[in-house]
C-alpha cells in the first residue's frame, strides 16, 4: 500500500500574501517529518507539481493563499474535488494539451485537472489562508504572517492523521492529533 504524502507549498513570493505556501514550506523544513513525507516548495512551478503528483502519492497537501471572503489570516482545510475545478466532463487529450500549453502559469486547479485526466487518484487536501494583500511586493501582511504558525500546526496534524490512518493500531486507539482549523469537504 502506498502511504507516501506530498506536502506542497505553492504561490508567488513576489505577490505579497500569495507567498504564504512558500513560507509555510520553509517553516516545515525545520520540522522532523515522517520518512514517507516529501516536502517541496513549488512556488509558481505548477507543471513541476503535476509531474511530482505523477510519481504516486496517497495524499497531497497543498498549502496556498486562497481568497474566500474570510477574515485575512483565516486558515482552513478543505478536500479538493476535481469535479469542481471544471465546468463539465473533461476531454482528456484536450485537458492535457491545454494544461501543457500554459504549463508555467498552471494554477492548482489546472494541475488537479491535468493529473485527474491522466488517471492519478491522489487525495488532495488544501491548507488555505485568506490573504489580505496580493499586490506586487515581497513579504506577508501581518495577519497572514501570523497565520503561518497555525498552518504549520495544521499540516503536522494532517500528517499525523494520515499516519494514523495508515497504521490500523494507531487508528483503533484514536491517537491522531486532528486539525484545529476549520475543515470543509
Amino acid at each position: 500500500m502506498n502511504d507516501r504524502v506530498l506536502v506542497a507549498g505553492v504561490g508567488n513570493i513576489f505577490l505579497g500574501d500569495d507567498g504564504f505556501g512558500s513560507e509555510v514550506a520553509r517553516r516545515l523544513a525545520s520540522e522532523a517529518l515522517p520518512d514517507e513525507v516529501t516536502l517541496t516548495d513549488f512556488g509558481i512551478g505548477g507543471i513541476h507539481l503535476a509531474y511530482e503528483l505523477l510519481e504516486g502519492y496517497k495524499t497531497a497537501i497543498l498549502v496556498d493563499a486562497c481568497p474566500r471572503g474570510e477574515e485575512p489570516g483565516t486558515v482552513f482545510v478543505m478536500e479538493a474535488d476535481r469535479d469542481e475545478t471544471r465546468d463539465g466532463p473533461t476531454d482528456q487529450p484536450a485537458a492535457i494539451a491545454s494544461a501543457l500549453a500554459d504549463a508555467h502559469a498552471m494554477e492548482p486547479g489546472s494541475v488537479l485537472e491535468m493529473v485527474g485526466a491522466l488517471g492519478v487518484a491522489t487525495r488532495v487536501l488544501v491548507v488555505g489562508c485568506e490573504p489580505a494583500d496580493v499586490d506586487e511586493g515581497i513579504g506577508l501582511s501581518p495577519p497572514v504572517r501570523g497565520a503561518v504558525g497555525e498552518a504549520v500546526r495544521v499540516v503536522l496534524a494532517l500528517l499525523e492523521d494520515e499516519r494514523a490512518s495508515a497504521d490500523p493500531v494507531a487508528s483503533a486507539s484514536g491517537s491522531s492529533g486532528g486539525a484545529r482549523a476549520r475543515r470543509e469537504s
